[in-house]
């Protein structure tokens, strides 16, 4: 897949390989999770009302996907010291820990997975991927 097209991965398609910044440390994407059914969705940005709810609602089912050997991976364009603050605002007001990892995504890997709306800013569109563990 050309980089430089705003091209989503389809189904059946390998989902690309990425090195990224996470509230966990670097990741290898989707090496480090190989042998995992996971789960990588976007949202369009930190502090905001329905992201933290959908943020919220993943966690609250975490042990079911986990049961069923699947992984968590949040994404937005935020940095991670961004998102980092973000998950301790909703541990401290919501009283829910996100046990999952965040990816700070920078233009050029939303543009690797067709998550920035051409012409609309860099905001990263919702996306949900859903890869399996090969």
């Amino acid at each position: 897949m050309d980089e430089k097209t705003n091209s989503m991965p389809l189904l059946g398609e390998a989902f690309p390989e990425l090195e990224v910044k996470t509230t966990e440390g670097p990741m290898k994407l989707p090496c480090d999770l190989k042998g995992n059914w996971f789960v990588f969705f976007s949202h369009p940005a930190d502090f905001t009302p329905v992201c933290t709810t959908e943020f919220v609602a993943f966690q609250k089912r975490y042990d079911q996907f986990k049961a069923m050997g699947c992984k968590l991976v949040g994404l937005s364009i935020d940095q991670v010291f961004a998102h980092i603050k973000w998950l301790e605002w909703i541990k401290d007001v919501l009283k829910v820990d996100i046990e999952f990892p965040v990816v700070a995504a920078n233009d050029a890997i939303a543009m690797k997975l067709g998550m920035l709306h051409p012409g609309k800013g860099t905001n990263t569109v919702r996306a949900v991927f859903i890869v399996d563990p090969e």
